[in-house]
């Protein structure tokens, strides 16, 4: 599949090829979104935390005498039951990571790559390279190339470029090693510069 390659300032820089195997897919829903429950669930913190009946700061004394008060038998005050008592079985912290086969996760990334191209939602640059730390100069450059919306991939950003793209709001930059399937899905267009698209291919190919 060949696709255009722009410029910066949106001129023309030639074509590319772009491997069929890794963005020439019909994109499975069903598999994007095993990718990225996959990927919530690992970020997730998991330091949910409520106390315990033995975490409980009150006395482990009971109440009152088993029978004999005339009211309802009760264990201490640390019993769900009472005011500031514990919660019964209320979250504790743990992990909410599971494990996905490498395999999978490899699919996914090609299968979100391939639905971004198939929409023409990828847009290839020669390189990601800025004269100078200008922000304005830019965001004049995206709405040239129709890309205000979008997570940028390269190998390696040049400084200028970088520190010029932090303060937009709708743009992201990240390294082509760390490229996934929920940011590809969460982004507008996606650009991906040559140096980049080697390393996809090289790494998914």
């Amino acid at each position: 599949m060949k696709t255009q390659v722009l410029k910066l300032d949106a001129s023309d820089s030639g074509e590319i090829e772009l491997n069929d195997a890794v963005f020439g897919l019909e994109p499975r829903a069903d598999l994007l979104q095993r990718v990225v429950v996959w990927q919530l669930a690992k970020r997730r913190a998991g330091t949910h935390k409520v106390l315990t009946r033995g975490e409980i700061d009150r006395t482990k004394k009971r109440v009152g005498k088993q029978k004999g008060g005339g009211v309802a038998r009760h264990g201490p005050r640390s019993a769900p039951l009472f005011v500031g008592g514990a919660k019964a079985m209320g979250p504790v912290t743990h992990s909410h990571e599971f494990s996905l086969p490498k395999k999978v996760r490899a699919l996914g990334l090609r299968h979100a790559l391939s639905a971004k191209a198939k929409i023409g939602a990828i847009v290839v640059l020669e390189e990601a390279k800025s004269a100078a730390m200008k922000t304005k100069d830019l965001a004049a450059h995206f709405k040239k190339l129709g890309v205000e919306n979008a997570l940028v991939v390269d190998g390696q950003f040049d400084l200028n470029f970088a520190m010029s793209a932090r303060n937009l709001n709708h743009v992201s930059l990240l390294p082509a090693e760390g490229l996934n399937v929920y940011d590809i899905l969460r982004s507008e267009k996606l650009v991906l510069t040559r140096a980049a698209v080697k390393a996809i291919e090289e790494r998914l190919a």
